[in-house]
């Protein structure tokens, strides 16, 4: 009877449900092939600047501040009517908008003939008419530039292949574009969007006005580094209503960084003086940070009511602009916002547990039996481990995969031990390098302060060895396993997964598992 994948999910849902919910579990379905993967549940790690964007969502919903989403595309008229003539210094720093033109392609007698030899074949005049109407709808917008080569393919009847080596062998026009620039930008600070939102609702919406948005703005920076980033996150708010004062910006700033658990923060007047806030208004928020000290995280301030005229606006209003990444820093204990946020390019080295973790056994018998009989070899080798060859000492005598099978462990030669010193070795994780190690003085370091993988030498050969058998009793056969001297993890059925590979050998790490192990087990067939 082979296994049902759906019928085995809805029996597990419970299984299912508390893997999610009480953390780490593995489910494994009954699979007698073994074609069907081991299936892995568990929770998630969460990326820490979205883990605190949601933190500061519940917390902004918690205070009553309703969540919207402003425009991300700012046009340059709206910088000057915000900022008046200190637009131009703002636009320095923010990112304009280009794109590549469409170009004015010409289809000449020249043109066609290399068409012609790319498809090896001759387009009827039609054909050719089409293909002109077709470049000229591109030029015009008709035909969107992801649509391009798919419509050139129907025109020509011929592959998406060709046409991509058409447009790139015979129209240059396509190559040599240059990309120009629109009077749009990419929003620097939420405040952009805030003037367009309150300009359009402030009227028909009862006041206070309380709304807050968590999204991206890009700043073009010199250059990115420890605090600062091009692209980051904003948590902004605006109160708007006839009683706000910039005290409101203190209470909002307090209950934000204590929902946090911070309380060492302080506030203090901003240099740089906006213009789009009212004279003397503007406020810095600093939180401590263990390593960079006080670190700035947010600012408020009571906007100006000439830049909130420009909008129609006629209502005091506070904001708040609150930086995600650098709150974080502070919560995640970080020294360096690059790496916080793109943790992927800044690998860390991986702990002793986590690079414990990732060794296992290479083989391993499948089923229940084989399992049994793995731990049966490694009980009857450990208890006769001393005992004088030639020796043979019986570990299983029984059923496997319906054939009887006798396994003995043995040692044929005179005077030598059944066992290798090294069977008693065990794997460790010390300091990020894997090592086998005996139970004695000199390594008792490593066997106290390094993780230990659970696997010895003797319980990794014996699963190789009933791995082995198992496969040899499917074939009705017997077989000699034989684990001689170990110099790599592979000599001792070990599986080291590629990353801790590659953190082993970035990091100038090793892998020690050498030793002499020399476990003989034989099976043999009886009737």
């Amino acid at each position: 009877m082979r296994f049902n994948p759906q019928e085995w999910k809805e029996k597990s849902h419970a299984n299912f449900e508390g893997a999610w919910h009480e953390g780490p579990s593995v489910i494994t379905p009954p699979c007698e092939d073994r074609k069907y993967p081991r299936l892995q549940y568990k929770r998630a790690q969460p990326h820490p600047i979205f883990e605190t964007i949601n933190r500061l969502r519940e917390i902004y919903l918690s205070m009553g501040f309703d969540e919207i989403e402003n425009p991300v595309i700012v046009e340059e008229s709206d910088i000057y009517r915000q900022f008046g003539p200190e637009a131009m210094a703002v636009l320095d720093r923010v990112f304009y908008i280009g794109g590549l033109p469409r170009p004015n392609v010409g289809i000449a007698r020249a043109e066609l003939d290399a068409i012609n030899e790319i498809l090896k074949k001759q387009m009827p005049t039609a054909t050719e008419e089409k293909l002109r109407e077709t470049l000229h709808a591109y030029k015009k917008s008709e035909i969107d530039g992801d649509e391009l080569t798919h419509e050139l393919a129907k025109v020509l009847d011929t592959d998406d292949g060709n046409v991509v080596h058409i447009l790139d062998s015979v129209f240059p026009e396509f190559k040599s574009l240059v990309p120009e620039s629109s009077r749009s930008t990419l929003r620097s600070h939420m405040t952009s969007g805030w003037f367009m939102t309150l300009g359009s609702i402030w009227e028909k919406t009862p006041l206070p006005i309380k709304l807050f948005s968590v999204d991206r703005c890009f700043r073009r920076e010199q250059a990115e580094g420890p605090t600062r980033l091009m692209a980051y996150h904003s948590a902004s708010c605006v109160v708007a209503g006839d009683d706000v004062t910039l005290e409101d910006g203190k209470a909002i700033s307090e209950a934000l960084l204590s929902a946090f658990g911070y309380e060492d923060f302080r506030f203090q007047p901003d240099d740089k003086r906006s213009k789009y806030y009212m004279p003397d208004s503007q406020t810095e928020v600093y939180a401590k940070h263990p390593v960079h000290g006080w670190v700035e995280v947010a600012t408020f301030g009571m906007y100006s009511p000439s830049a909130l005229g420009e909008y129609g606006v006629g209502i005091p209003v506070m904001n708040l602009g609150l930086g995600v990444e650098r709150l974080a820093m502070i919560a995640y204990s970080a020294n360096d916002i690059r790496q916080l946020s793109y943790p992927q390019f800044f690998p860390r080295p991986l702990t002793d547990r986590e690079t414990a973790r990732a060794v296992h056994l290479k083989a391993e018998p499948a089923t229940v039996e084989g399992k049994a009989l793995a731990l049966a070899i490694a009980q009857v080798a450990a208890a006769n481990a001393t005992a004088q060859g030639p020796c043979s000492f019986e570990a299983w005598n029984g059923t496997l995969l319906g054939t009887h099978v006798k396994v003995t462990v043995e040692e044929t030669e005179a005077n030598a031990k059944l066992c290798g010193p090294a069977c008693a070795n065990e794997i460790f994780v010390h300091e990020g390098n894997i090592l086998g190690v005996p139970d004695a003085e000199k390594w008792k370091d490593v066997r106290t302060t390094g993780v230990p993988t659970g696997i010895s030498y003797l319980a990794a050969a014996s699963a190789f060895a009933a791995a082995e058998i198992e496969q040899a009793a499917r074939c009705g056969k017997g077989t000699l396993v034989q684990v001689k001297m170990a110099k790599h993890p592979s000599d001792i059925n070990l599986r080291i997964e590629e990353y801790a590979m590659r953190a082993i050998t970035d990091n100038k790490k090793k892998i020690d598992v050498r030793g002499p192990v020399f476990l003989a087990v034989k099976s043999e067939i009886s009737g």
